[in-house]
């Protein structure tokens, strides 16, 4: 087994019975069903029958699943899930008797991981429990891996840039551009693979700020605002260069 999925193994099984997961639904019968079947299978589960429980609770424990509603009292379910995504990283399953596809593609756009609509299968849920806990575990292996590589060799100089991971620090000229959160995360996974195409989905998944609505358009936001602040000419990139269909290749000297 390669290094990368023994550890994500190890850290996924160390994890597993201390893994906590937040019921939101207002159906009484559906909420006790699910809560119980999930304690049964090892995990700690919080319920809520609304939008202000469910904040209640995220503020004061840690989550790492939501099994959310859509069709709440009071609130719509995919505003909740544009606003947890926004606030957290914490996974999203959609859980909902609505069958429009729509509604499945705008819940995905929104920030949520996954979907199941009712009636469901009770195991077929704790499979994409554990696969979404699963995929972020490695996710969160690789971001640490990349930050811990980056911080052995934190000061990386391309033409008349100087990039500080430690400090947080971008210069040109010795002047100092100011980085979002986001846009620094950004350059440091693309100054840790100079001259290595990476999709979309791969850039997203070295990002630990999540926006709302995390989408190839994220991605493509991101890039412009980078190119904006350090292309000579934004529409003739020679940094952040498009390998059309592929992703974006970072080509710093």
């Amino acid at each position: 087994m390669l290094p990368l999925l023994q550890n994500a193994v190890f850290k996924y099984k160390e994890r597993t019975m201390s893994h906590h997961v937040l019921v939101v639904e207002d159906e009484i019968v559906t909420r006790t069903k699910l809560v119980g079947y999930f304690e049964n299978e090892g995990y700690t589960v919080s319920q809520a029958e609304s939008g202000e429980q469910m904040r209640e609770i995220m503020e004061s424990q840690r989550i790492d699943l939501v099994m959310l509603d859509i069709n709440l009292p009071g609130e719509d379910g995919l505003m909740l899930t544009r606003e947890l995504r926004s606030r957290s990283e914490v996974g999203i399953i959609l859980v909902t008797g609505r069958t429009d596809s729509i509604d499945k593609i705008v819940g995905l756009e929104m920030g949520a991981d996954d979907y199941v609509t009712k009636p469901f299968e009770l195991r077929e849920l704790l499979v994409r429990v554990k696969n979404l806990l699963w995929r972020m575990a490695l996710v969160e292996k690789a971001r640490d891996d990349t930050m811990v590589e980056m911080q052995e060799d934190s000061l990386i100089r391309f033409g008349d840039w100087q990039f500080d991971i430690n400090k947080r620090a971008l210069t040109h000229h010795g002047v100092p551009v100011k980085l979002t959160k986001a846009e620094y995360e950004l350059l440091v996974a693309f100054s840790s693979h100079p001259n290595v195409v990476l999709t979309r989905e791969r850039i997203l998944n070295m990002l630990s700020h999540r926006v709302e609505a995390p989408n190839d358009r994220t991605i493509d936001v991101l890039i412009r605002r980078m190119r904006s602040k350090m292309e000579v000419d934004p529409k003739n990139p020679q940094i952040f260069v498009t390998v059309h269909g592929e992703g974006y290749m970072f080509a710093g000297d």
